[in-house]
């Protein structure tokens, strides 16, 4: 039998070369390997980053938009309709009526005025039941109400305006002590067939 004999001390120098040689091509091909993950990495990332861009413009745009969504935009709380205005009298006195939707707090009408120009005035009954009526500072509009200004009640007496004929529209602004100045079309009508002259007291 042949004993094999264990050689110690280092590697011979052609098989050190070699060794060094794998070890360069195998680092070689890992940094070859993370090269190319990298380039793959960028790509993506540079695909990603449009996608990512348009997801933050459109989450900033939707949250302004919920913002100018306020609950400011709900409407006016108060709203004027079926506004009318008889024909001025041969003594230059008209009247006004207006219908008043409340639909937040307690407000009062202030003043009044019309493209026909002349001076407004704020009537009331004098009392419950009592037809005559009374200059007044102002007409309460309660809170969640409708509030008719008509011939029996508190209306707007109207001296010294422009000539208005029948059936053409004329604006009619009322002014709101907290809701400020509201503006509608008002029908001009003839006193003959519809509404009453008052006079000031």
């Amino acid at each position: 039998m042949v004993a094999l004999r264990h050689r110690s001390g280092p590697p011979p120098v052609r098989l050190r070369q070699e060794l060094r040689a794998a070890c360069k091509v195998k680092s070689g091909i890992m940094l070859s390997a993370r090269a190319s993950d990298g380039k793959r990495l960028a790509r993506a990332n540079r695909r990603r980053a449009p996608r990512w861009a348009a997801c933050i413009v459109g989450v900033i745009g939707a949250s302004l938009v919920a913002g100018c969504a306020a609950p400011g935009q709900q409407g006016p709380a108060i709203k004027l309709s079926s506004a009318q205005v008889t024909e001025p009298s041969a003594s230059g006195v008209t009247d006004v009526y207006v219908d008043v939707q409340n639909s937040g707090p307690a407000d009062q009408i202030v003043g009044a005025r019309l493209s026909a120009g002349g001076t407004v005035t704020l009537r009331s009954p004098s009392g419950t039941g009592i037809a005559q009526m009374r200059s007044v500072h102002a007409i309460t509009v309660p809170a969640q109400s409708f509030t008719g200004l008509d011939p029996n009640g508190s209306h707007l007496l109207v001296t010294g305006s422009g000539p208005m004929k029948a059936g053409t529209l004329i604006t009619l602004t009322i002014v709101f002590a907290h809701a400020g100045a509201i503006s509608v079309p008002a029908l001009v009508t003839n006193p003959e067939t519809g509404g009453g002259g008052y006079f000031l007291n």
